[in-house]
């Protein structure tokens, strides 16, 4: 598969704004036969268009890259396990060529952040924030959310996650217009613990049952796969992954209270 046949047209949102720029230096070398950049908006024009469908799935797909590159270098460091996660997650639902188009990516967001931050310590971090505006603008909350989701599962990889990637995690959620709460419920899918499965459902251990009731419809209604569906199945089956997980924390809340 080539990189042309992986992005399949830079149209969708990502085509313009914040995120349109980055894609004309992150994308300029490997999609040249396809693209010709707009030297006065700083953005890409596509030559060829894709279906609207693919073209918010191509936006969502390099958002999340962008985003990742901002998450993996937070603490300072590029983590072999972080970037595997990348390299395993674009394997599994793009092929092995798109292992390497997206590596170079995201090496590319990494010289683009360096040369950034060279003239201003906070213009990548600046874009990122505009970037997530641009998101919040043209993805639905559950999308936004399943974009959340990798990003958490990323900064997981290595075992843990540092102050800085959390720090990280919450700047780009309150920049998509997504809250801390939702953030925190990320952090702890999968869990083994009670407290965990409280913090996945978004609430406290003191909520009466009703509360816990409302609490998993509200989630549900948020993580529901069907809202996702037009972003490619692999996306939808990583969302029904993510709902099973919310379900195996219902249960452990639900069995610690007796409830039904």
């Amino acid at each position: 598969m080539g990189a042309a046949k992986w992005i399949g047209g830079i149209i969708g949102f990502m085509a313009g704004g914040p995120l349109g720029a980055l894609a004309g230096y992150a994308l300029g070398s490997l999609f040249e036969t396809n693209y010709t950049a707009s030297s006065t908006e700083g953005s890409y024009t596509p030559r060829q268009e894709a279906p609207t469908g693919q073209g918010q799935r191509n936006s969502f797909l390099f958002s999340l890259l962008v985003m990742a590159s901002y998450i993996i270098r937070a603490d300072g460091r590029i983590m072999h396990s972080e970037m595997e996660y990348v390299r395993r997650f674009l394997r599994q639902n793009f092929g092995e060529s798109a292992v390497a188009e997206g590596e170079q990516i995201l090496l590319r967001l990494f010289e683009e952040r360096k040369r950034m931050d060279a003239v201003n310590p906070q213009a990548f971090r600046t874009t990122i924030r505009e970037c997530g505006q641009q998101i919040a603008m043209n993805l639905n909350h559950e999308e936004r959310l399943q974009l959340l989701a990798f990003l958490v599962e990323i900064a997981k990889s290595d075992g843990k996650v540092c102050q800085e990637e959390l720090d990280a995690l919450r700047e780009v959620a309150g920049a998509m217009n997504l809250s801390t709460g939702e953030v925190d419920s990320l952090l702890n899918l999968g869990g083994n613990t009670l407290d965990e499965a409280y913090r996945v459902l978004e609430v406290s251990p003191t909520a009466t049952n009703d509360e816990v009731r409302a609490a998993y419809k509200r989630l549900v209604l948020k993580h529901h796969p069907d809202r996702v569906a037009t972003l490619g199945d692999d996306i939808r089956r990583a969302s029904e992954e993510k709902m099973q997980a919310i379900n195996a924390a219902k249960e452990k809340v639900y069995q610690a209270r007796g409830m039904k």
